[in-house]
C-alpha cells in the first residue's frame, strides 16, 4: 500500500498539470488602442477557453505583451496592464495588434515593430484590429497582401499609403498569414473564425452566443455602411452598396463593381432590380443625393462644392439630379432644414410642474440633455 502512494502522486500530478493550449495569443495594445476591438476579441478567447463562464485558460491562452511593462492607454482613457515583456514570438500561434486613434499610430515603439516582423519571419500569423492594420504596414508586413480597413478610417489609410487601395467593404480578411478587420464587434467575428479552426466551430458559436452576437459572420459579411432608405439582406447586395458610397466621387462602372465582387455583370444586376427595384446607375444616383441631403443639411459648403463630394459633376448636374428626385432645388431643401432646425421649440412642460419664476434660469432643452 505504501509503494503505490508515489505512483498515485504521479498520476494526480499527470491530471494537475495544465494542458498544453491549442490555441495562444499575444497581444500588442498600441497608445491609444480600441478598447472595443481588444476586448470583443478577448472575450470570444476568454468564453472558447473553458466550459461555462468559468474563465480559465485552458483550450487557449493570451497575454498582453509589452516593451516596457508601462500600463497601455486606451483611447477611452482607461488603461490595460501589460501581462509579461517582449520574448519569444514563438510562445504564440498568433500575435494581434489592436490599433486605435490614428494620429498615435508613429508612437508605436521601435521594439514592438522588430516583435513583429522576428513573427512573420518565423510565419507566425499576425492580426491586425481596427487600425492595427495601418501598424502592419508601417512595419513592412502587408506587401503583396490584402488588408481589410474600415469604411470610417479608408480615406486615412489611403492617404497615408498612396496608391494601396484597403478591402473596405467586409468585416474581416483572411490572406494566407495576415489576418485584418474593420475593428469594433468585427473582431469579435474574426476572434470567432480563428477559434473555430483551432478548437472547433462549437466552441466559437458558445462564445458569440453568450455575448448575444445573433450570427456567426465569416469574411464575406459586409460592412455595415447604409443609406437608412435602402434595407437588404442579400449579402453581396449589401457589399455592393458599401463599396458604391466609398467610390461616390469616381464613376464606378457596374462591370467592375461585378469584377470586384467576383460576381457576372447580368447576375449583379439582377440582384439590384430584386433587392432594391432599382438599378445600379439608379441606386448611385440615390447615394448620391442622400450624400448631398447630408451635406446640405449639416454643412456650410456651398453648393458646388457639396456637388464634387457627393459625386456630380458640378453645381448644375447637382440642381437637375436633385430637382428632378427631391422636387426641389438643393437651396430650396438647405433652406427648408434650417428653417425647421430654428423653429424647433422644446417639450411641454409637464402640468405638474410650475412654470419657472421670473428671472429664473429656464429649463434645459430636453433635445440637448438627449445628445449629451
Amino acid at each position: 500500500m505504501i509503494e503505490k502512494i508515489p505512483r498515485v502522486d504521479r498520476l494526480l500530478a499527470k491530471i494537475r498539470k495544465p494542458a498544453v493550449h491549442r490555441l495562444s495569443v499575444g497581444f500588442i495594445l498600441a497608445n491609444r488602442f480600441t478598447l472595443t476591438a481588444f476586448a470583443s476579441f478577448v472575450d470570444v478567447l476568454r468564453l472558447a477557453a473553458d466550459t461555462g463562464d468559468q474563465s480559465r485558460q485552458i483550450r487557449c491562452g493570451w497575454k498582453v505583451l509589452s516593451a516596457d511593462m508601462r500600463p497601455i492607454r486606451a483611447s477611452c482613457g482607461l488603461a490595460i496592464q501589460p501581462d509579461v515583456r517582449l520574448g519569444d514570438p514563438g510562445e504564440f500561434d498568433y500575435i494581434v495588434v489592436v490599433g486605435g486613434l490614428v494620429d498615435h499610430i508613429e508612437n508605436t515603439s521601435p521594439r514592438h515593430i522588430g516583435y513583429l516582423r522576428r513573427a512573420a519571419e518565423r510565419n507566425i500569423p499576425v492580426v491586425g484590429l481596427c487600425t492595427g492594420s495601418f501598424i502592419l504596414h508601417e512595419a513592412g508586413l502587408m506587401d503583396g497582401y490584402k488588408c481589410c480597413v474600415s469604411w470610417f478610417h479608408r480615406a486615412d489609410f489611403i492617404e497615408r499609403f498612396e496608391g494601396l487601395e484597403p478591402v473596405s467593404d467586409r468585416i474581416f480578411v483572411v490572406d494566407r498569414d495576415r489576418l485584418t478587420c474593420s475593428g469594433g464587434t468585427s473582431a469579435a467575428h474574426l476572434a470567432a473564425y480563428i477559434v473555430e479552426r483551432h478548437i472547433g466551430r462549437r466552441q466559437a458559436r458558445k462564445s458569440l452566443n453568450i455575448l448575444i452576437v445573433d450570427e456567426f459572420h465569416d469574411d464575406r459579411k459586409a460592412q455595415p455602411n447604409l443609406p437608412v432608405a435602402l434595407k437588404t439582406d442579400d449579402n453581396i447586395l449589401r457589399r455592393a452598396l458599401v463599396i458604391m458610397q466609398q467610390d461616390i466621387e469616381s464613376k464606378l462602372p457596374v462591370g467592375e463593381l461585378a469584377q470586384r465582387l467576383r460576381i457576372g455583370r447580368r447576375s449583379l444586376e439582377t440582384r439590384f432590380r430584386k433587392g432594391l427595384n432599382m438599378s445600379p446607375a439608379q441606386t448611385m444616383s440615390f447615394i448620391r443625393i442622400q450624400k448631398a441631403k447630408e451635406l446640405l443639411g449639416g454643412s456650410e459648403l456651398t453648393i458646388a462644392e457639396i456637388a464634387m463630394a457627393a459625386g456630380f459633376c458640378d453645381a448644375s448636374h447637382l440642381n437637375r439630379v436633385f430637382s428632378k428626385l427631391e422636387d426641389r432645388s438643393p437651396t430650396a431643401y438647405r433652406q427648408t432644414v434650417r428653417e425647421r432646425t430654428v423653429g424647433r421649440t422644446p417639450l411641454p412642460r409637464p402640468s405638474s410642474v410650475a412654470p419657472p419664476s421670473q428671472g429664473a434660469e429656464p429649463p434645459a432643452n430636453p433635445e440637448r440633455r438627449e445628445a449629451r
